[in-house]
């Protein structure tokens, strides 16, 4: 590479893609325990409103065994994938695929089968002109003119032919040699 020639420079910022979507962090400083994903914002709301709603029915059966079970789920939620993909996008994917019309789609459309249709159809006998009629003859005795043509040929004697199995290649263009 020649003193000349401008040198490239390629950058990528793909740290983006790799990291997931996180509530609760502001440059250096981030929430106590967080930052969050989207999953663990579920849990955490959906969960809370549920304990403090129902309470009065575990508390006296089971003390605080159900707020330690729901911050272990919060902790589990944090890393917690579904073939390679958030459970946020695996939960859009499957809705999407849901809301997908069953047969799919061909140009943005739904594809559907075509409505039937009954054939409906009419045809006419008609007497054959002298001309039609003696064409048709000598279009049927062309085969039998053929055939005996084929049998008039000498044919070597046995002994000098020796036959090999033929594939289908070969037996294909020994008829259409034989028709000539």
């Amino acid at each position: 590479m020649s003193a000349a020639e401008p040198v490239r420079t390629v950058r990528f910022y793909t740290s983006a893609r790799r990291l997931p979507w996180v509530i609760g962090k502001f440059a250096d400083w981030k929430i106590p325990f967080g930052p969050f994903n989207a999953v663990q914002i579920g849990v955490m709301s959906i969960g809370g409103l549920v304990l403090v709603r129902t309470a009065s029915y575990w508390w006296s059966l089971l003390g605080p065994v159900p707020v330690v079970v729901w911050v272990a789920a919060l902790f589990v939620c944090r890393r917690h994938k579904v073939a390679g993909r958030t459970p946020v996008g695996a939960a859009l994917g499957v809705g999407a695929r849901l809301l997908q019309p069953s047969g799919g789609r061909i140009g943005g459309r739904a594809a559907r089968d075509r409505r039937a249709q009954t054939l409906t159809g009419t045809f006419t006998l008609q007497p054959l002109t002298r001309d039609q009629a003696v064409a048709g003859e000598a279009r049927a005795a062309a085969p039998v003119r053929r055939a005996a043509r084929r049998a008039a040929r000498p044919q070597p004697a046995a002994s000098a032919v020796v036959r090999r199995p033929l594939s289908p290649v070969q037996a294909a263009l020994l008829a259409a040699k034989e028709q000539i």
